[in-house]
């Protein structure tokens, strides 16, 4: 058997790079028994039969990390792309992919594009924002080459994955980062303002200067109603050095007496946007827990 990774998968067939090579495959049906999905960014043993040209996935090995939203496997790191303009950012989008990208463990980056289309002080107040959850920030412009040194040396040797909406520029910056990758770009859709779907899949793509990237299809909403309302403060970074000082261990930040997270935001240590969302996305899943039941 020979090892490689799962770099592509459409229709039944996956696409293992090992090597210098890719091999055509399709999954033994043990897997579909065990209800297991191959995923791009799988590491896999493979059969490969020269005269039909065709191989079979026998096993895939243990997986480090396994996203739903892009499905991908075994990713190093996150890098969360939002527009400051065309299309305007939505906040709360963002944390949801932040959280979800927190639940698994994920180190973090924000990437902010589009910088050259607005003020200032817009890309100044959302970095206001962000500032106390200790996300490195990278305000990034395709047309004028800003952030994209820093973005090459994030991505260098690790496995990557770029998250975000439709529209907001990730192909553009992958275009930029390594110009042979040719990824397809699109335009912002006059009508609804939001950018129009250009990845049709995951594909994970090699770099010429060490590492992989994942450019992922967009999206414009994201459910994390998975996750628990007890756990949901913890995926905030900037919550967690306060959650000690509250008077309840199950406190959930609202309307507790004696909460540090809630002292933290009347002092301004806590930004009034990110405890908003905070609140939405928690409403959001007590709302969904409680229809369960």
């Amino acid at each position: 058997m020979e090892k490689g990774i799962i770099v592509k998968g459409i229709g039944g067939f996956y696409y293992i790079k090992r090597g210098q090579n890719i091999y055509e495959c399709k999954a033994r049906g043990k897997f579909r028994n065990k209800k297991i999905t191959p995923l791009v960014g799988d590491y896999v043993f493979f059969t490969f039969n020269n005269i039909t040209n065709q191989g079979v996935i026998e096993d895939i090995i243990d997986r480090n990390v396994e996203l739903i939203r892009p499905p991908v496997a075994n990713v190093d790191q996150a890098i969360i792309v939002f527009a400051l303009k065309n299309p305007s950012p939505n906040l709360r989008l963002l944390d949801k992919i932040l959280i979800m990208s927190e639940y698994k463990n994920l180190s973090l980056k924000i990437c902010i594009n589009k910088i050259d289309l607005a003020k200032d002080e817009s890309l100044n107040e959302i970095i206001e924002i962000y500032r106390k959850t200790g996300y490195e920030i990278i305000p990034c412009s395709t047309k004028k080459d800003i952030g994209i040194d820093r973005i090459k040396e994030i991505l260098k040797n690790k496995i990557s994955v770029f998250a975000g909406p439709s529209g907001v520029g990730k192909s553009s910056i992958l275009n930029k980062v390594q110009s042979g990758l040719k990824l397809k770009t699109g335009e912002i859709s006059s009508k609804i303002k939001r950018g129009k779907h250009t990845t049709r899949h995951c594909e994970l793509m090699e770099l010429d200067f060490g590492g992989w990237v994942v450019d992922s299809p967009g999206f414009t909403s994201l459910n994390i109603d998975y996750i628990d309302s007890e756990e949901l403060c913890n995926l905030f970074p900037e919550f967690r050095q306060y959650v000690e000082e509250c008077k309840f261990n199950n406190c959930l930040h609202t309307n507790e007496p004696i909460c540090g997270v809630k002292d933290a935001l009347g002092k301004g240590y806590i930004s009034k946007d990110r405890y908003n969302n905070y609140i939405e996305i928690l409403t959001q899943i007590q709302k969904k827990k409680n229809r369960r039941y």
